[in-house]
């Protein structure tokens, strides 16, 4: 196929892309989560950009929902189901502007957004990153 016949990744690839990605994590990065749902949008609505305070819904390439470490502790009946929602459209951004594959950048935002949520630092998040964890 020539590239001018290709079209963008749909939000059904991005999820696939997510699930595959998260299945190569390292279990114990895995575990921090239970189940966990991947929902793709094209674009942050209107009520998280406010929340967030952002500028341009470009800014956000994914956010994490769900209930910390110590709420899953404290609450074992009942926890919070986790989310990760991926922005397809600024994730294609990224990457038309970047020398990163597609699964790469999902894959860093996967760890990311799992990684803050959790308290791991910048250097943690990297090693997983690298594959060193």
């Amino acid at each position: 196929m020539h590239w001018s016949e290709a079209h963008a990744p749909s939000l059904d690839h991005i999820e696939r892309l997510a699930r595959v990605s998260f299945e190569e994590l390292p279990p114990a990065f895995r575990e921090l989560v239970d189940d966990i749902a991947f929902v793709v949008e094209d674009l942050p609505d209107e009520k998280t950009m406010k929340d967030l305070g952002l500028e341009s819904e470009f800014d956000l390439l994914g956010l994490f929902h769900g209930s910390t470490l110590a709420a899953r502790r404290a609450n074992r009946g009942r926890v919070e189901p986790t989310t990760i929602v991926l922005y397809r459209r600024p994730i294609l951004d990224y990457w038309a502007e970047h020398k990163e594959s597609l699964r790469a950048i999902v894959r860093h935002v996967l760890i990311h957004e799992i990684g803050h949520h959790f308290g791991l630092s910048d250097e943690a998040m990297e090693a997983i990153e690298a594959g060193e964890e």
